[in-house]
């Protein structure tokens, strides 16, 4: 099914909701990225997803029935839960009370072809409409917040470097404001809102909201996706900033893959991690696989505090409707003598057991999805972690040489859980982590002693490990040598972010090959007539996949699950943060020796080749621009104080320092010698 098709689909179920209501302390809008504020008023904005409810649906606040057929919205609590009345926000555990403050106002923006006929719309019969909508139900997501639970509980022990959920644009306040705002909380509430082990709740709940002005047999039937795998496309539907202006952002599209599925060993997954960008005011909004089936709702990203790298979440449908299974069976138990609940009558039952859906079939794992068994994650001294790929059934891992080496490609050495220490030869322990693929093993991960056998003394950051005892059955990678064509579509397979306490699989990110760097080689390293050149080969590969710490040493894939580059680095700018989509990796060509060497493990000489030095190559990972024809100062030279290489970012600095003095003085003085630790 083409793009065009999947999101003319998706525009039958995404809607933008809006909610608007008294807030004289301007509080409401303090979780909220954005928002507007005007006159005592706050109105906040989420996306939503528009769904069929079953006839006689009863409103479980006064018991009056609602128009026969008419439609619901899901989409996230926490829109709804600033304007919740105190009783229901000092007792979370109140599913009967959904009252809102006097004055609060719902509404829903849908696309034209879904409203009533008979309802005024001066922009055309399909444009989008505003139409009122009312609170019905609250629902906790149980299940996916046990689990998202289980990540905070396994990563730092530290609130300040953990997890937290939110859109790092929501987190850009002053600290005057936020301390303002802070204040004036309860303790209660500030303890729960930061202790990590409170985090998940409040995050997973969802509220169902009842629209009467859409007839529920105008929406499509849809089929729900149950078989979601890990690199599976996905689309997802939503609004950001949709308070700010609907007209511009009303039902965007952002595209990814599926990156993970947790937990692990549950034959539901209840969180789905996906490489989606998307932004704030998404939440809410459906999500969608390569057959159009509804995959499930959008929620607000898993963030890492220290580097405000964010994973974004989905909640599956499938766990969605198992909560509202639970609301139904305790309303069914719990339901006054007066009222008269049935299946036909609840929210919950509109979204568990809607005539409307079906279920879709599973297929069998994709090349790509195979290759997760190749990438293994690594550790030493059980301080530190890196991804490594598994080359042969004897064991032999190729990772990345700065795992042991740090100082040689300038690591920083600071104690942080995604850098990596310096380190002497004799390391205390290297062990490997390693997926069992097959589905009846309890325990899927191996773990296994390694040491090293190869550091390689050139210009490539690349080093072997070999396993001590040898697990059965190993899944080696699939390598393709041939240079990939720039646009072609790659998958990045890598332990980023999350470490060995988390029982999660590599992270699968896609994107594409936006950069391939050539260099030169020669029989002679030194400049000069002297030179005898042997053509050009691939030595650099950019890729727009997001690559997180962690990930060095992982595998980059084709879309046949053959490994073509060796993940090497990503870029920080001046202020320290990462920049997950620009990386760099080393095509599998330029790493040809090693992959000779895996064949029997035999000839360590088959390696001498990578030790060579090349000035091209060395210019090329250090980020510096080629040397200019007439003799000048090297950029390359060591310095007794540091190491060699230049921060990309103070080499521009310091040139066009130089080139300003030179148009004053008419002269061009040498560039320092300084060395500048590099940022890769």
């Amino acid at each position: 099914m083409g793009l065009s098709e999947i999101v003319d689909i998706a525009g039958n179920y995404g809607v933008l909701v809006r909610i608007q209501g008294p807030d004289p302390k301007g509080l409401k809008m303090r979780a909220h990225a954005f928002h507007h504020y005007h006159s005592g008023e706050t109105a906040l904005s989420a996306s939503g997803i528009l769904w069929r409810s079953l006839p006689n649906h009863m409103d479980g606040d006064n018991g009056r029935s609602s128009m026969p057929g008419s439609a619901i919205v899901v989409t996230v609590a926490s829109i709804v839960e600033p304007f919740l009345s105190r009783q229901y926000r000092e007792n979370i555990s109140l599913q009967a009370t959904r009252e809102l403050i006097p004055g609060v106002q719902i509404d829903i923006m849908a696309e034209g072809k879904m409203k009533e006929t008979n309802l005024p719309n001066r922009l055309g019969n399909n444009a989008p409409q505003w139409l009122p909508a009312r609170l019905l139900q609250l629902v906790d997501i149980s299940a996916s917040s046990v689990a998202l639970q289980s990540i905070f509980d396994a990563s730092s022990s530290t609130f300040e470097h953990g997890w937290e959920i939110g859109w790092s644009l929501s987190s850009r306040r002053s600290f005057g404001d936020a301390f303002k705002i802070e204040s004036q909380r309860p303790e209660a509430e500030k303890a729960r809102s930061t202790n990590p082990r409170f985090m998940g709740k409040p995050t997973i709940r969802i509220a169902i909201l009842g629209v009467s002005s859409i007839n529920s047999m105008d929406i499509p039937n849809i089929t729900i996706s149950t078989c979601n795998k890990m690199g599976d496309f996905i689309l997802a539907m939503g609004s950001p900033f949709g308070v700010l202006s609907p007209m511009h952002f009303f039902n965007s599209i952002s595209v990814g893959t599926i990156s993970n599925l947790y937990p692990l060993n549950s034959s539901i997954k209840t969180i789905l991690m996906a490489d989606i960008r998307g932004l704030p005011g998404m939440e809410g909004g459906p999500v969608f696989n390569e057959h159009a089936d509804l995959v499930g709702m959008l929620t607000r990203p898993l963030r890492q505090r220290t580097s405000d790298a964010e994973i974004q979440l989905v909640i599956p449908w499938e766990a969605i409707a198992a909560a509202c299974s639970e609301i139904l069976h305790k309303d069914l138990q719990n339901a006054p003598e007066n009222l008269y609940y049935s299946k036909e009558n609840l929210a919950g039952a509109a979204i568990y057991m809607n005539d409307n859906t079906t279920k879709s079939v599973c297929t069998a794992p994709s090349p790509v999805e195979k290759a997760m068994g190749s990438v293994c994650l690594i550790t030493i001294d059980n301080a530190v972690w890196a991804s490594g790929v598994l080359l042969n059934k004897q064991g032999l891992i190729v990772t990345n040489a700065h795992l042991l080496e740090p100082w040689r490609f300038q690591k920083s050495t600071e104690r942080k859980p995604e850098v990596l220490p310096i380190f002497s030869e004799d390391f205390k322990s290297i062990r490997v982590r390693i997926y069992r693929r097959h589905p009846c093993n309890t325990d899927p991960w191996i773990w296994s002693d390694a040491r090293v056998i190869y550091v390689s003394r050139g210009p490539l950051d690349v080093s072997l490990l070999q396993l001590k005892s040898v697990p059965a059955p190993l899944f080696p990678i699939k390598v393709n040598l041939a240079c990939p064509l720039p646009g072609s579509k790659v998958y990045v397979v890598g332990h980023g972010l999350f470490g060995p306490r988390l029982d999660l699989l590599p992270l699968f990110c896609s994107g594409v090959v936006s950069k391939i760097v050539m260099a030169e080689m020669s029989l002679s390293n030194e400049p000069g007539p002297q030179d005898t050149k042997l053509g050009q080969f691939p030595a650099m590969l950019q890729t727009t996949a997001p690559i997180h710490p962690g990930g060095s040493g992982g595998a980059i894939l084709n879309a046949d699950g053959d490994m073509i580059g060796l993940v090497t680095s990503n870029v920080k700018h001046g202020g320290g943060m990462t920049i997950p989509h620009l990386n760099f990796s080393i095509p599998c060509g330029a790493l040809e020796p090693i992959f000779n060497f895996a064949k029997d493990m035999q000839d360590l000489s088959l390696l001498n080749e990578l030790d060579q030095p090349n000035r091209h190559v060395s210019s090329i990972w250090a980020l510096i621009p080629p040397l200019s024809p007439k003799p000048g100062p090297s950029l390359l030279e060591d310095n007794k104080e540091g190491g060699k290489g230049l921060r990309f970012a103070k080499f521009i600095a310091e040139r066009s320092e130089v080139l300003k003095k030179a148009s004053q003085l008419h002269k061009v003085d040498r560039i320092s010698n300084d060395v500048i630790q590099s940022k890769l």
